[in-house]
């Protein structure tokens, strides 16, 4: 019951029905959200709905901690329940939305809180800290306000944590808080526990608006309709003195997916100390002479955790899934106060999803759906090389792996603006909070002084797949000097804002300056994976490749053939470019084909290494593609320098150079424009590419050649030039005594060709659609230049998302299924692709499979982002 309920409502509800400790509560569905945020104020049935809540937390909340024959009432000065509000909407959105702890606590139900827990200290710290929370996320006070006081207080105390202040300290910061809460905010703190809890499900219910959710909606592609539930339930105590504490588990260990429980928690803590980051947590397990083992839970309490490592398997066993678990322990008595799916690297995601099948708990389609194909590309994510091992200044916790490098940056909106410049920024802060998440989105990595594996942190950069190092100690960042020190083995090393350092998020090392990587290994859970996603899937996939090593590459990686091959790519090299110059520079055909015939020995060396990599895979190659001006010099210099090693004055370069110069090169004299004004230059790459296939099935090989013809808008110019290749191909398997397929097709890369499909498709054995011009010819939109101003798009909600990297479905998308179906209309065996950028795009590949595309292309180590997508399209269908 996600949908109505929220992750967290569902899972206590679920939790509850199996007869786990999770302390009473109720859930405010999220239809009332929504009714919520169209008012802009809480109606008359949420209100009704909130008072007979409390009155089933009162009828149910467990009196025998007291010994009390009643049990608390809300806003009762005596026997005060406490109770705290926490989001949950249905897809897990971990740090990104309002959450308050201790409504119910005023002056009066201050006094009798110390009674009944014994400790006037614990009642006066859980009224600051609601007193703090409040003014943050309920009335808008600045967090930065709310926390000077205390930071001033353990400093002139002399302690470091804030269950080291006194009592009397203790009241002197309520005092200072509640004034200050009051200048800020317009009002006195409310005393009225009914108007606490009012005021806190608004805000929750108003945080689904808050700009860190809605940037991480925008990254995750999570819908900003749904709205978040609202979860309120009895307040369990992790801070009542060393009996207690808090902490967050995982049945398996959510970096590596390895089969072992982990987790962290605090003594005498509530659950925010842990996932804020702001103290580094203790293991639950541990050795008690290894670091940090004397203060496990483990250690510290071991019937508390038997009962815990015991709940986790059961709840990994029920849900099927690794589990994500909050929990408190009041007095020794365990509480769940939640239980959801854990966030994951794309190591873990792998390991655990290969695992569950072999260990019985899940089925390989739902293991498929567990692993994203974005976490798919994250596999492919470089480690450090050991045999050129950097300098290392620190380490810390491994949260997420990865080995990046980038220039310092103390700020996420620095980091935001220097990442979507193109630079590579590594975030660093004494801890994140979720307001970073923006530059943490634009980061290569993140490191943090303080925080656990379980911290905002970690769990964030795992989900967005940034390499991070969390809980390094040795590290302090001074934000107004803007530089960092490390206090390292060998000494201090203090680094100013901008220089450079590197990450290890597998390992948890932090290196100075740039470090040497090396291609992750892709280990056998991976192809089992794949594997079951292959059997899935109905979508072939290809990749974009040029040469025999990214041909060897793609096939490693799963390709089933080259869907572009670029063959303008092969046209450069030293003696390559200058062949190419003097055919420009020609005035007779005879002149420039005696410069292309220096190219043809060349080209055919290229293709036949490719034709042996891909080991009789169909290798699609595009005929010249780009205008004739680009393969020219510019430069005075450059110019004087081939005039005279092709023996020319330089003034003929410049007069050649003006004369095939355009205005806008990217709609002028290029693709099959070229072919029909000068056939010599497609003669000599179509008898290079079929002398090469012919060389292979010479020496007993297979080959399976396609020649494609680029920007292609009159069915007449693909039948000229059809017949063109035809008539090459054709004398090339004479002369050399071979015969097999002559596969000619076309790309489809302008509007006027997909409106015509039906009569192109007469003259083309396949269509490939290429989504990069198509989109730029059919949106009006350059792809070189509109980055500058379509974010502003994105941001105002003109655009949904940038075209160029996810397809324009309505418009583009619109073009691609037009074609498609028009094409076998006139020939039902016409054989579709994709090879523009959107190859490689999970959202762009979910379109293409509805509309009956047979293959995507896309850069080789997409690939598997491509199978996994292509895999879970079809799920996405059953």
């Amino acid at each position: 019951m996600a949908d109505l309920l929220g992750g967290k409502g569902a899972n206590l509800a679920e939790m509850c029905r199996l007869g786990f400790p999770v302390p009473p509560g109720f859930t405010l569905p999220t239809a009332l959200c929504r009714r919520f945020l169209a008012a802009g104020q809480l109606d008359t049935l949420s209100i009704e709905a909130i008072a007979a809540g409390i009155e089933h937390i009162e009828a149910t909340r467990d009196a025998a901690r007291s010994g009390e024959s009643e049990g608390p009432r809300f806003g009762d000065s005596e026997r005060p329940l406490l109770v705290s509000v926490r989001s949950g909407a249905r897809v897990s959105m971990p740090g990104m939305m309002d959450t308050v702890l201790n409504l119910g606590l005023n002056r009066d139900t201050l006094e009798g809180l110390a009674v009944r827990s014994s400790s006037r200290r614990f009642a006066l710290d859980s009224y600051r800290r609601l007193i703090q929370m409040f003014g943050d996320v309920v009335r808008g006070v600045d967090r930065a306000l709310l926390e000077a006081p205390l930071t001033r207080h353990k400093r002139e105390a002399g302690v470091d944590s804030d269950h080291e202040l006194d009592v009397d300290r203790l009241e002197a910061l309520i005092d200072e808080l509640e004034a200050l809460f009051e200048r800020h905010a317009g009002d006195a703190f409310p005393q009225q526990p009914i108007e606490q809890l009012r005021q806190a499900v608004a805000a929750v219910f108003g945080s689904w608006n808050g700009r860190r959710a809605v940037t991480y909606r925008a990254l995750q592609g999570i819908s900003d309709a749904e709205g978040t539930a609202a979860t309120v339930q009895a307040m369990v105590f992790g801070n009542l003195g060393g009996g207690s504490g808090t902490g967050v588990a995982f049945s398996r260990n959510p970096a590596t997916g390895s089969r072992t429980p982990m987790g962290e928690w605090l003594l005498n803590a509530q659950g925010e100390d842990v996932v804020a980051g702001v103290r580094t947590p203790t293991p639950l397990s541990g050795d008690p002479d290894a670091p940090g083992g004397a203060e496990s839970l483990e250690t510290v309490m071991p019937e508390v955790h038997r009962q815990l490592i015991e709940t986790l398997d059961r709840l990994e066993g029920h849900f099927g899934d690794l589990q994500d678990v909050e929990f408190t322990v009041e007095e020794g008595r365990l509480w769940l106060l939640q239980t959801r799916s854990g966030k994951r690297t794309a190591t873990a995601a792998l390991r655990i999803a290969v695992d569950l099948v072999q260990e019985g708990l899940c089925d390989r389609e739902t293991a498929v759906l567990r692993v994203s194909p974005e976490q798919a590309g994250q596999l492919m994510h470089p480690q450090v090389d050991p045999s050129r091992p950097g300098r290392v200044l620190a380490r810390g916790l491994p949260a997420s792996p990865g080995a990046v490098s980038g220039a310092i940056v103390l700020d996420a909106a620095e980091a935001e603006r220097r990442g979507r410049d193109g630079e590579d920024v590594i975030l660093v802060r004494s801890e994140t909070s979720p307001e970073d998440i923006h530059g943490m989105y634009a980061s290569r990595g993140v490191l943090t002084r303080t925080g656990g594996m379980t911290s905002h942190a970690a769990v964030v950069a795992r989900g967005m797949g940034r390499a991070c190092v969390v809980g390094c100690d040795a590290l302090t960042v001074d934000e107004s000097g803007r530089c960092l020190r490390f206090d390292g083995a060998d000494g201090p090393v203090e680094l100013a804002a901008g220089d450079e350092i590197s990450l290890d998020g597998t390992q948890g090392d932090v290196f100075a300056g740039l470090i040497a990587t090396v291609s992750a290994t892709v280990g056998g859970r991976f192809a089992q994976l794949m594997s079951w996603a292959d059997d899935i899937r109905e979508l072939g996939v290809r990749a974009n490749a040029d040469t025999p090593g990214d041909a060897i590459r793609a096939v490693e990686l799963g390709a089933e053939g080259i869907g572009l091959c670029r063959t303008e790519h092969m046209f450069f090299g030293r003696r390559r470019t200058l062949a190419v110059r003097e055919m420009i520079l020609a005035e007779e055909p005879d002149e420039r084909r005696r410069a292309l015939d220096r190219i043809e020995p060349m080209q055919r060396q290229d293709f036949l290494g490719i034709f042996r990599a891909l080991g009789g895979r169909p290798m699609n190659v595009r005929l010249l593609d780009p205008p004739l001006h680009e393969f020219l010099p510019t430069e005075a210099s450059e110019i004087a320098a081939i005039a005279e090693e092709l023996g020319v004055k330089p003034r003929d370069i410049q007069r050649k150079a003006e004369m095939i110069r355009e205005q806008n090169p990217m709609l002028g004299h290029r693709g099959c424009r070229l072919g029909l004004s000068f056939p010599e230059i497609y003669e000599v790459q179509v008898s290079a590419l079929f002398s090469a296939a012919c060389d292979v099935l010479d020496a007993q090989g297979a080959v399976a050649p396609e020649v494609m013809v680029p920007l292609v808008m009159e069915p007449a110019e693909l039948e000229s030039t059809r017949d063109l290749i035809l008539g090459v191909a054709r004398r090339v398997q004479r002369s050399r005594g071979h015969e097999f397929p002559i596969v000619i097709g076309t790309m489809i890369e302008l509007p006027r060709a997909a409106l015509l499909a039906g009569s192109i498709a007469n003259h083309a054995d396949f269509f490939s659609f290429g989504t990069n011009d198509l989109t730029q010819t059919t949106m009006g939109l350059s792809r070189d230049d509109s980055g500058r101003f379509l974010p502003g798009y994105i941001e105002a909600g003109i655009l949904e998302r940038d075209p160029f990297q996810s397809i324009d479905v309505r418009g583009v998308g619109r073009l691609v299924e037009l074609a498609t179906r028009e094409g076998r209309v006139s020939r039902p065996d016409l054989k579709i692709g994709v090879c523009g950028e959107h190859g490689g795009d999970s959202d762009s590949i979910r379109f293409f499979d509805s509309v009956g595309v047979d293959y995507v292309s896309c850069s080789p180590f997409r690939v598997p982002v491509a199978r996994l997508a292509a895999a879970h399209a079809v799920l996405a269908r059953r």
